[in-house]
């Protein structure tokens, strides 16, 4: 980083691409491997031995299972911490906060680094203790094998011995006989609704407490202008 202000040194560190993340992602080697590999860090891997120098798991020594290199951080066996519901997960540690005690050899590009400028000697025994190393991860892969057969054998085990259920006969589906054919007969129209009111209103019923005609008498003033005529 060329900036010496902390604001452009966290930016360009969220920032950076995949590869430089993944090159800053380095702790120190212990005193013995720094004189034999003569180098001061080395970038983590998968495999490592490591020792926790700061924390609550300080002291702790064992392999690295994860490198998370987005988020920066590393993973390593026998360090968990609980969550609020109970479950332990893994505690995500610092490369900072660690120093290499053991390098996992096994991949040849990272041996080809560590030899450039050593001598001879270092070299046959670095090679040595690559193959010592790949004869140790192939035993293993092949126990991890050999377990994964038995656990598929006793399962298959215990399915046998399981009783199973007598199938029932199945009936035979009745068979359908063809309906007779029912001569339909045709249905008078209904009328709707529409026209029934419609001829309501055409013709009235008349009411049976309909008011008689009745004639007017004459009144005693109309009387009396006949008798004076």
């Amino acid at each position: 980083m060329m900036s010496m202000k902390p604001r452009k040194q966290r930016k360009e560190l969220y920032n950076a691409p995949i590869h430089k993340k993944r090159r800053w992602i380095a702790s120190h080697l212990q005193e013995n491997l720094l004189l034999k590999y003569d180098k001061r860090s080395i970038s983590l891997v998968k495999g490592d031995t490591v020792r926790v120098m700061r924390g609550s798991f300080r002291g702790h020594e064992d392999k690295i299972v994860k490198v998370n290199v987005k988020k920066r951080y590393v993973e390593i066996e026998g360090i968990t911490m609980s969550k609020a519901d109970g479950n332990k997960i893994a505690k995500p540690i610092h490369a900072s906060n660690v120093i290499i005690t053991k390098l996992n050899l096994t991949d040849k590009w990272r041996r080809k680094k560590l030899e450039r400028g050593l001598s001879e000697d270092t070299k046959k025994e670095i090679e040595a203790e690559a193959e010592e190393q790949i004869k140790i991860a192939e035993e293993e892969k092949i126990k991890e094998e050999e377990e994964k057969a038995q656990k598929e054998k006793e399962e298959a085990k215990e399915k046998e011995e399981e009783p199973e259920e007598i199938e029932k006969p199945k009936k035979k589906p009745e068979e359908k006989k063809p309906k007779e054919k029912v001569e339909k007969k045709p249905l008078k129209k209904e009328k709707t609704k529409k026209e029934q009111q419609k001829k309501k209103v055409a013709t009235p019923k008349k009411s049976a407490t309909a008011k008689k005609t009745t004639k007017k008498t004459p009144s005693k003033t109309n009387k009396k202008k006949e008798e004076s005529k």
